[in-house]
């Protein structure tokens, strides 16, 4: 079963992605070291011992659809009350509608556990914390006063809409229209499909958050517009009423999160004898939706990426606890009779180790992201750009390196149970499945790619990024002026892993001003990946410089002389590989 590592998520935070420094400088005004000690614990206990029991029922049953109703598996809607009842929504929340106003920081920390617990009610809540963040900064008053309070307290939930049969992606070739209505609302028409929590039974209403376009819009993204668009319209006491022209007409059978409804939305097709026209209200100014979505977006990447650390966790525990259990073989460190578990076969511990590194390198890079986060609203002009654009630069790294290190972590957990890791009865499967969702939702790893070099390179003129590598750099520094016999070769090594990085960092800028965009969106993928197993390495040195403990030295040391030579062959892909890639790419299209 599940435990969460409350130590390591606190001294992660503390000591690595800088909460305590924070702490000490009053950046989160009269929030302290022990209020934060308590808040995790009682996460912790809650992800362990009420949520995570009822993953394999989730799993197991999956959310069932009868007509137009979604039936969530036996137990979830009590477990999601007493969920919302503990405050957990509103942890961060606006305080002046209920929240708690807490950091960045313990959202993403809380979060790690309840995906730990479950994935599939992890996923859920997410998104309406991405609302209430869209809907405070675009919102008007009416629309705050009317929303807000219910939305924060988890009374009700809320969805993203925007992918479409023909949009996935690419949201220029989104069909969903709005008409305007005489009466300042505006009637929604169109299909969405896969959106997550889209209909349940968790909550007695759901907002839905829908990108539209309008008659006269201009093409392209330029012309989408943001809508609230609720399951329910309101009485005038605030309460739901009558239903609204927006309905689930599917779900989709998936690979996993299976208690998690993937649903199909239909609006304006007068459905059950509703009036024809869902009715949504405008979420800032015409035709500039887009901007508004990306404040539920950027956010939902990093609590994308921290479900890719979650999931890893707990496939680390799950296999470690197996590795402890099952007896192979002989090893010359078991001191016992007969046969010796498995955790004393090199193989075996190259393996656990690999995923504990990988695990830890993720959740320190998800951290960081976190604080940059809270940095940039509680800081202002010179400093505050700079942290947004630390948020923005770690932002791709967070979600997609974390979430392909949950699939490698999860698959390599099926191979330490072995041939029991391909039966359900373990879970390691079950987590194996799970895992494999992050790495496509909310924007793919490719896209994350993507963005990381055609944007993010070039914040500060493209001086940010090598601003980082220099921060990077100075905690390698510390291990090397350390001499603690314990690193081994880590400082050297990690060394040449941040001037491998400098070279492609500015190989790909050069490639940028001269417009050669294809070569640089070849090496884009192995780029990130390279970035990230840099950062991540500067990140556990940190970690074990901090702690200074025998385990975190070790862990760092096997991380450099392990897995951070990998940087030099996507090195060369990241370099080298554009022309091959190119020239054979031309023989895969059909057309």
């Amino acid at each position: 079963m599940y435990r969460a590592p409350v130590e390591t998520i606190a001294f992660t935070l503390n000591k690595v992605a800088g909460l305590d420094a924070a702490l000490e400088a009053g950046t989160f005004g009269d929030l302290d070291r022990d209020v934060v000690e308590a808040i995790l614990a009682e996460a912790g206990r809650f992800a362990g011992e009420e949520l995570a029991p009822l993953a394999k029922v989730g799993d197991g049953e999956g959310a069932k659809l009868e007509g137009a109703v979604v039936t969530m598996p036996a137990g979830w809607r009590d477990l999601y009350r007493r969920w919302a009842h503990s405050g957990w929504n509103a942890l961060t929340g606006p305080i002046h509608y209920g929240g708690q106003g807490l950091p960045t920081m313990l959202s993403v920390a809380v979060l790690e556990m309840w995906n730990s617990a479950s994935m599939a009610f992890g996923v859920g809540p997410t998104l309406t914390m991405g609302a209430i963040e869209a809907l405070d900064k675009h919102a008007t008053a009416a629309l705050k006063h009317t929303y807000l309070a219910k939305l924060v307290s988890g009374e009700w939930m809320a969805t993203m809409n925007l992918t479409e049969p023909q949009a996935g992606s690419d949201l220029n070739a989104l069909r969903t229209r709005a008409e305007r209505g005489p009466d300042g609302t505006y009637r929604i028409f169109g299909q969405k499909i896969f959106i997550t929590y889209g209909e349940h039974d968790l909550t007695d209403n759901i907002v839905h958050m829908v990108l539209a376009r309008l008659p006269d819009a201009p093409a392209g993204t330029r012309g989408i517009s943001l809508f609230l668009v609720p399951k329910f319209l309101l009485n005038k006491d605030g309460s739901p009423g009558r239903r609204n022209d927006v309905f689930c007409a599917g779900i989709e059978r998936k690979l996993g999160i299976h208690a998690s409804p993937t649903c199909t939305m239909v609006y304006g097709d007068g459905f059950e004898g509703a009036e024809p026209g869902a009715v949504g209200w405008l979420v800032g100014e015409e035709n500039k939706g887009l901007a508004c979505m990306f404040t539920m977006m950027n956010n939902a990447r990093l609590a994308v990426g921290i479900q890719g650390v979650a999931v890893a966790e707990a496939a680390f525990q799950k296999a470690l606890a197996y590795a402890n259990e099952r007896r192979q073989g002989r090893a010359s460190s078991y001191a016992g009779d007969g046969m010796a578990p498995i955790v004393h076969h090199p193989d075996v511990q190259r393996n656990l180790l690999t995923m504990k590194a990988l695990t830890q390198a993720a959740r320190s890079i998800c951290y960081a992201c976190a604080h940059a986060i809270d940095m940039a609203h509680h800081t202002k002009r010179d400093k505050a750009r700079y942290w947004r654009e630390r948020a923005d630069l770690l932002t791709p790294l967070a979600k997609a390196f974390s979430t392909d290190v949950g699939v490698e972590v999860t698959s390599l957990g099926v191979q330490v149970h072995g041939g029991m890791g391909f039966i359900e009865e373990t879970g390691a499967a079950a987590l194996y499945r799970d895992a494999r969702i992050a790495p496509i939702y909310e924007g793919t790893n490719g896209i994350q790619a993507i963005d990381l070099v055609l944007r993010k390179l070039d914040l500060s003129e493209g001086e940010h990024v090598h601003y980082y590598i220099g921060e990077l750099a100075a905690i390698i520094a510390e291990v090397q002026e350390s001499n603690h016999p314990g690193f081994g070769h880590t400082g050297d090594l990690m060394d040449d892993a941040l001037d491998v990085l400098t070279e492609v960092t500015g190989h790909l800028q050069r490639l940028l001003l001269d417009g050669k965009t294809d070569e640089v969106l070849a090496g884009a993928t192995p780029y990130l990946r390279l970035f990230s197993l840099a950062a991540g390495g500067a990140y556990l040195a940190k970690s074990a410089l901090a702690g200074n403990d025998a385990d975190r030295i070790a862990l760092c040391r096997f991380y450099a002389e392990n897995l951070l030579s990998e940087v030099v062959a996507l090195r060369g892909r990241a370099i080298d590989g554009a022309a091959s890639l190119l020239d054979a790419g031309k023989a895969l299209a059909s057309d």
